[in-house]
């Protein structure tokens, strides 16, 4: 028998010890979002990703090409792959212009006037994939590196590794303005395997960002106890049947949830932003296309302000940018919402010394073919499609990548969302290789066995 076992004695041994490595190694329960610190120095400290959600159209934003001018209206001259709906038209031009902007001379769509006043900011990527041409799928895909469901998000990752500054707040938050969530919903924005602490946390754009924040007692002291309560109970369940992440992440999510009453109405209340900095935003009653976006832009800034890691923005509802017909009408519209927030918030970061330690990310799921869908619409492309960042040891001004003549598929250095993570976590002081969780059996990363740090466009 003893034979036999030797090495299942050996194994459980070895596992033990593992775990208990793992366990000094994770962070405290108790305060499950102190900042910790990174790999190596940090460039950036925190991240806002601004979710274009539904695909924006490379070759009607940041990849001119003059070539489907010339070719407009008549039939596709190269091979075209099979599309979402197959319901291929013919060669279709960008309704809109490009000019170049800033000292870089970068070209951008007059959709985007504003964006373009601050592109000598922007490192612009031209020649992203997807490894999905739908939308879930793709929304998992660039949301956690995976195309499955139930795996952890970046933002997850971001704040396992690091922590938080601001430990009234969450560390993972994403701003949403009227109950609107892109296809696969929660799942984009959750923790996975994760401790459930590490999950995006839902604000809305709105007086109260977060429902029944008001405190339920009149007297302070009446909560801390119900409060205190519950701990009690909770703890009582940790000491009879061990650790268990779901009663931990509940206790310190109880605790996070009492104080975010006093830091949510403070960081909500936009009284004291100047008129100046209203009007920049796009907030003024003048401005009525903006003022969701706008809203969710300055709450941004004010957020990474309070030291929160991570900052997702979502397009409000109405606004997806899957036009598959009313192409024209419903991507200028689109531009219209979106555009001068987001110029406005990357003047704001650098006005206020927070572009630099502040990474910004610009992206869709996938992109748009160069040819029609029916009649007035463009089909979902993952061949090829465009982002940028900005700040956070990014250098600006430059474009990285390329698609061919007509701005389908890429042939130039090919940036996958393995190197967007990659390329986000090194920024952050994380080396992606080196950021590890041990679940089902392997230690797991957000960039699995892939991913190459963007280096060319690193400052």
């Amino acid at each position: 028998m003893l034979a036999r076992c030797g090495l299942g004695f050996g194994s459980t041994a070895l596992a033990s010890l593992l775990a208990e490595e793992s366990a000094r190694a994770a962070p405290s329960r108790h305060e499950p979002l102190a900042a910790r610190p990174p790999h190596f120095p940090a460039r950036a400290r925190n991240v806002i990703f601004l979710f274009m959600e539904g695909g924006v159209s490379q070759v009607d934003s940041f990849d001119p090409k003059p070539l489907l001018q010339k070719l407009d209206g008549q039939p596709f001259p190269s091979d075209i792959e099979p599309t979402q709906f197959n319901e291929v038209g013919n060669t279709f031009a960008s309704p809109w212009r490009f000019r170049p902007y800033g000292e870089c001379g970068i070209p951008v769509s007059e959709l985007f006037p504003h964006v373009g006043q601050v592109v000598d900011e922007l490192a612009v990527v031209r020649s992203a994939v997807s490894e999905f041409a739908e939308h879930t799928n793709a929304n998992y895909h660039f949301h956690t590196g995976s195309g499955r469901q139930g795996l952890p998000s970046a933002g997850a990752w971001v704040t396992y590794g690091l922590g938080s500054e601001n430990q009234n707040l969450p560390g993972y938050v994403v701003i949403e303005s009227n109950s609107f969530l892109p296809p696969g919903g929660p799942d984009n924005f959750g923790a996975g395997f994760l401790p459930a602490s590490y999950q995006g946390s839902m604000f809305r754009a709105a007086a109260t960002p977060v429902p029944n924040i008001a405190p339920a007692e009149v007297r302070p002291e009446l909560q801390r106890n119900k409060l205190n309560l519950v701990r009690d109970i909770d703890e009582l369940g940790l000491a009879e049947y061990g650790r268990d992440d779901q009663l931990e992440s509940a206790i310190a999510n109880f605790e996070l949830a009492y104080r975010m009453q006093t830091a949510v109405p403070d960081l909500a209340d936009l009284r004291g932003e100047t008129a100046m900095t209203k009007r920049l935003y796009g907030l003024d009653a003048a401005h009525e296309p903006t003022r969701l976006f706008a809203t969710e832009c300055l709450l941004a800034r004010r957020m990474v302000e309070r030291g929160v890691r991570f900052v997702e923005l979502l397009m409000p509802a109405g606004t997806r940018w899957d036009q598959h017909s009313n192409f024209r009408k419903d991507h200028r519209a689109n531009a219209l919402t979106v555009d001068q927030p987001i110029a406005a918030l990357i003047s704001d970061l650098k006005q206020r010394g927070l572009l630099d330690e502040t990474l910004v990310l610009w992206s869709g799921e996938f992109g748009r073919t160069p040819f029609a869908q029916g009649k007035d619409g463009r089909d979902h492309n993952e061949y090829g499609f465009s982002l940028w960042m900005a700040g956070g040891g990014i250098r600006g001004g430059v474009v990285y990548g390329a698609t061919d003549e007509f701005g389908y598929k890429v042939i130039d250095n090919p940036v996958t969302v393995y190197d967007l993570h990659a390329t986000m976590l090194h920024l952050l002081g994380l080396d992606h290789r080196k950021l590890t969780y041990r679940f089902g059996g392997r230690d797991m990363r957000l960039t699995d066995v892939h991913g190459h740090v963007l280096e060319p466009i690193l400052a």
